[in-house]
């Protein structure tokens, strides 16, 4: 009796599921890629599709929240790329989503993203120590702005990264600064009576003048963070030239957009870009 045909068995497994983990400071956000677009010579026509996002806060990984979304996303076999900004948070997904595969309920491969597995190289000594959330937005913005023009990206974040695109989708670099949460945090502990403000980042700063100490910081913070994302905008088009376009993301852009007129919202720029990694990630 002949041996059962290994590929034969593998051809009727069900294909596994791609999934995104973009693992920030304070949030991790998940997704599932749908598809993609795709152009002769490898240049994609469009950006992959995402669904079933979800944001799941790093002290909450190790509950139910993770398993029922991966229920969701991905009900058989899968496979998810993982970017990351913080080791010790990046583990514990690991460890979790490893516990989840060894249940059964469904076999899970994991893989982290580097900067290797992006289409555009940056241009950078050492890629390598650069934020693969950066990276990876800048690849998704080269394939969105228009084919002649370089771009500029604002990410709003835990920090604030306003970076950019050359023509020709390679990242450049950029500037990096304290997001709202952080300033504030700062301000806190480091004196002896400025209280902590909150909720900054959904917020309008109040007007000038502050008439107590907590809109005082809430002023402060809010319109020297527009302050400065135009400041550093203005910067950019310098480099670039001035009808460079501006792609905003992160959880507190709305907040920023009145400082760049015309900017474009794109609120899932990084796990885009970590969709585009799929193909080369997984053919490694």
């Amino acid at each position: 009796m002949s041996p059962p045909d290994d590929s034969e068995d593998r051809s009727a497994r069900p294909p596994e599921t791609v999934l995104l983990a973009d693992v920030g400071n304070s949030r991790i956000k998940f997704a599932a890629v749908v598809g993609a677009g795709g152009a002769p010579g490898g240049r994609r026509a469009g950006l992959p599709t995402i669904r079933h996002r979800q944001e799941i806060d790093i002290r909450g990984l190790r509950t139910n929240l993770l398993r029922q979304w991966l229920a969701l996303a991905a009900p058989g076999p899968a496979v998810i790329l993982v970017a990351s900004v913080h080791d010790a948070a990046a583990a514990v997904l690991e460890m979790a989503l490893a516990e989840e595969s060894a249940t059964g309920r469904r076999p899970l491969r994991q893989r982290r993203i580097g900067h290797a597995d992006l289409p555009w190289p940056p241009v950078l000594a050492e890629p390598q120590r650069v934020g693969i959330d950066r990276l990876a937005a800048a690849a998704a913005a080269a394939v969105v702005k228009p084919a002649a023009e370089g771009a500029i990206i604002v990410d709003c974040g835990t920090a604030a990264t306003v970076d950019m695109v050359a023509a020709d989708g390679r990242f450049l670099g950029g500037a990096i600064l304290p997001g709202p949460t952080l300033m504030a945090r700062a301000l806190a502990q480091g004196t002896s009576k400025l209280p902590e403000v909150r909720a900054l980042e959904h917020f309008d700063p109040p007007a000038l003048p502050g008439r107590n100490t907590r809109e005082a910081i809430a002023a402060g913070i809010g319109w020297g963070m527009r302050g400065a994302i135009a400041e550093l905008v203005a910067r950019g088009r310098l480099v670039l030239g001035p009808s460079a376009p501006v792609i905003l993301t992160g959880g507190w852009s709305r907040a920023i957009l009145p400082a760049v007129p015309g900017a474009t919202e794109m609120p899932d720029l990084v796990l885009l870009g970590i969709a585009l990694a799929a193909e080369r990630a997984l053919a490694r």
